[in-house]
Order: structure tokens, then sequence, then C-alpha cells
């Protein structure tokens, strides 16, 4: 058996909240380890975030590139190589990666690469990937394990050895059919991206409703828009059988109202949601409690129900999001340096990057109904905004929740640079300003951002259920 480490800090994955507090307690005169199984720097810059959303650019370059013509501009035959879309990507994952190396050499953080169990409270047990073990014991204990990509209990599904969002992003052919699985973000993200490379893409979603979490009117903009393009979508779809194999030729069973519909094509991708990396690496048995989900089960500050044990981000139940898991780093932080910070009514924004995207912070209008709230409502078309008029992008709306007291509590926006306009309306919520502030600023035209004017200028007067 190795000989027992002794180290003030061990960090399980190297995630976006892993890091940051690896990083924060070296520099701190820790001795701080991370133990890392494959993505250096967690899976946003290797296979998920930046990735995806590198990959998504170059099919926006396509999509511009044949409608170029609209803009008085000439081009000639337009192709994709998607060797070199994914050669782009890789030179970007690649640069990642070496700023995070350069960073853990920067801060004093261990970074050991290999695969972590724990074997008693606060001792990790490390296979690591060039061989060998080592055993490390830590003063205290955090875990950064992620998600990985859920695989329904379709017969014939795993067989067919489906794509998931890691090997889509590898591709460097062009699939003929991509049958898409899921209409959430990731998913949705995807049969855009390969409609614009050039695939026939088909999404099969077993809900009502694409982007099923957003009300029905963002949810139906997003079909819309998706649809223009020509991606195909069914819903209340169940597959009930593959066969075949992805990257050859598969047929689906796909059961749509009350008939069956076989489906062919030539690849799968399974985007249905994530799963905790939780399981058989010795947490229940060492005192660390899973909820009924498998995610580690933590208070609001993230501790575990084991002495001296954290837990950060997608592992711990946090919003999927890397700017979640970078502020469950900064509430433990906090806690740890004497202060009080917790998880409880954190504002959480977030952006689906589909062409145009969504972007909405705060309360939607069913959450607000099930909360009982009575919110007025404005919306306000995106070619309203006079910027539209110069680009062209005039697809999509903002949506704005106001509450009695003149509060905005949620905001939603489909159209052109719906992630910055957002941040805008975050803060005022975070100030818990009035509507009224953002109707009366003075925004710089031609922006997008200047559509906040006329939208809360569109609010409601008095009290709308």
């Amino acid at each position: 058996m190795s000989e027992l480490e002794q180290y003030d800090v061990v960090v399980i994955g190297s995630g976006e909240g892993g890091k940051y507090l690896a990083w924060h307690m070296a520099q701190s005169g820790r001795r701080t380890a991370v133990v890392e199984r494959r993505w250096i720097g967690g899976s946003c810059p290797n296979i998920n975030c930046l990735p995806s959303k590198n990959e998504i650019w170059s099919a926006g370059v396509a999509d511009i590139a044949r409608r170029a013509g609209a803009f008085g501009v000439t081009t000639g035959p337009i192709s994709v190589d998607m060797a070199q879309v994914a050669k782009r990507k890789r030179e970007m994952v690649n640069g990642l990666v070496t700023f995070h190396l350069e960073r853990y050499k920067a801060t004093g953080a261990e970074l050991i690469l290999g695969s972590a169990r724990v074997v008693a409270p606060k001792t990790v047990e490390v296979a690591l990937n060039d061989g060998g073990t080592r055993r490390l014991m830590a003063g205290k204990l955090f875990l950064n394990l992620g998600t990985h990509a859920s695989m329904p209990m379709v017969p014939g599904l795993a067989d067919a050895r489906p794509l998931t969002h890691i090997e889509a992003l590898d591709l460097e052919r062009l699939p003929d059919h991509l049958i898409v699985l899921g209409g959430g973000y990731v998913g949705l993200e995807l049969a855009q991206a390969y409609r614009r490379f050039g695939s026939r893409v088909t999404v099969v979603e077993q809900g009502a409703r694409l982007a099923s979490r957003e009300d029905p009117d963002i949810s139906n903009e997003v079909r819309r828009i998706l649809e223009a393009e020509g991606v195909e979508v069914w819903l209340s779809a169940e597959v009930e059988q593959i066969d075949g194999r992805s990257g050859d030729h598969l047929r689906a069973r796909v059961r749509v109202a009350d008939r069956h519909r076989d489906l062919e094509g030539s690849d799968v991708l399974v985007a249905a949601g994530r799963t905790p990396n939780t399981r058989d690496i010795g947490l229940e048995e060492n005192g660390i409690e899973l909820t009924d989900r498998g995610y580690v089960r933590v208070n609001d500050r993230l501790e575990t129900t084991a002495a001296d044990t954290w837990a950060i981000g997608e592992c711990a139940g946090s919003p999927q999001f890397t700017h979640i898991s970078l502020d469950d780093f900064r509430v433990i932080r906090d806690n740890l340096g004497g202060g009080h910070r917790t998880t409880e009514g954190r504002l959480v924004p977030y952006c689906m990057f589909i062409d145009p995207p969504l972007a909405r912070v705060g309360l939607n209008e069913c959450e607000a109904r099930d909360r009982g709230m009575h919110v007025r409502v404005a919306t306000l078309l995106t070619r309203a905004v006079l910027r539209t008029r110069t680009t062209s992008d005039t697809a999509g709306f903002m949506k704005a929740l106001i509450a009695d007291d003149d509060r905005i509590v949620g905001f939603a926006m489909i159209g052109a640079d719906a992630g910055e306009v957002m941040a805008a309306v975050q803060v005022a919520m975070m100030a818990r300003l009035s509507y009224t502030a953002l109707r009366d600023a003075i925004l710089t035209h031609p922006t997008m951002a200047e559509g906040l004017n006329s939208l809360f200028g569109n609010v409601p007067s008095g009290k709308q259920a």
C-alpha cells in the first residue's frame, strides 16, 4: 500500500469552482492537490461551453457566407471543411490547457492526473494515469465531480454507439442526417450548428415543447427560428427502438401521439440531460450522503454530511452553468474566511447559444404564477429595435415581468446580443431598481440595449395577474 501523504486541501476534479478554490488555497499558503481524471481545467474549456461555442461560431460564419448576397457581397460556392472546424476548436482547447497548466505552476497547487476514490473520511486513493497509486489525506476535502451525458434506456441505443456532445464536437465529417434526441440547450445548439454546416437535422423531443423550462411563447419562438432554417422538429415523441449504427445508418422507431413513425438517419446525438459523477467512488461509504437523484447532499454553504468536506458545482445539484460553479467557489472561499455567504436566493442568468440567442434571468410567467405572484408583463418585438434595421437580425422578442412594487423580477430575450442586454437588466435587478430606471435611462443609439427603453415603456399600469 502506498504511503499516506498529508495535504491541507485536496480537490477532486479540476472544473471551474474546484480549480479556482485550489489556486486560492495554494496561494494562501496551504498545501493543495487537485486530482483530475482527464480534462485539465474541467469540462468547460475542453468538451462543453467553449468548444461548443467555438464550433457554433464556425457554423454562424457558414450561414452568413451563404446569405452574403443579401448584404451586397458576392461569394462563390460555399462548402464546409469539418476537419478545419475541428482543428480550429482543438487549437483553442490546447491553448486553454496550456493556460491552466501555467496557473497551476504559478499558484503552487499540485495537479495529479488520475482517477480518485474516497477510501476513508477525507482520504483519497488515486489510480494514476501513468501507473501506480497515491493515497492523500486531506485537512479539507472538496468534491468537484461534475456530470456526464445521460443515456436513455432505449432498446438498441447503446449498441448504436450514439454521439454525445463530446463526440459531436470532435467530428471531422458532416453527418448526412443527424437525429438529435432531446430538445434542451445542448441538443438545440448543436442541431442548429449542424444544420448550418449542411446536415439534415431532426430533433426528437419527448415533451410537448422545445426548451421546456421556458414559457410557451419563448419555446414557440425557438421552434419557429429552428424550423425556418430547416431543422425538423418532432414533439411529444418517444423513441421506442434504435436499430443500426451511428455513423453508418440507423432507424429509430418513434411513437408520436397515437401512431408509430420510422425515422432513418446517419447519426444519432443523445442530448437528454446530465447524470452526476458520484456513484461507485466511495462517497456514501464514508459519510457523504447523496440525494435521490445521485447528487451530493449539501446545505446552503455547500457543506456535505461529512466533516470538513464540501461539494462544488453540478455534482452538488447547483444549476449546471460554469458561472454558477465559479460562484460556488466564492461561497466556500468567503465562509472559510470567516464571512457568511450562502447559495440561497441567487439570481441565476443563462443563455442558450442558438442564433439568435435566448437569454433569461429571474422568473418566467409560469414560475411567477406557481408562486402566487401578481406580475405585469411587458413585451417588445426585436424588430422594433432600430439596431436590427442595420443588421437584418430581426427575429425574436424581449419580455419583462414587473412586480407590484415596480421591481423587475424576470427578463427573457430571444434576439441578437441577448446575453449582453440581459446583463444590464440583471444589474438593475440586483440593485432592486424600479423598472422606470431602465425605461428612462439614456442608452446608446443604435444598440440592442436601447430597446430596453421601449420594453419598459410598455409595462402596463396597475396590477395584472
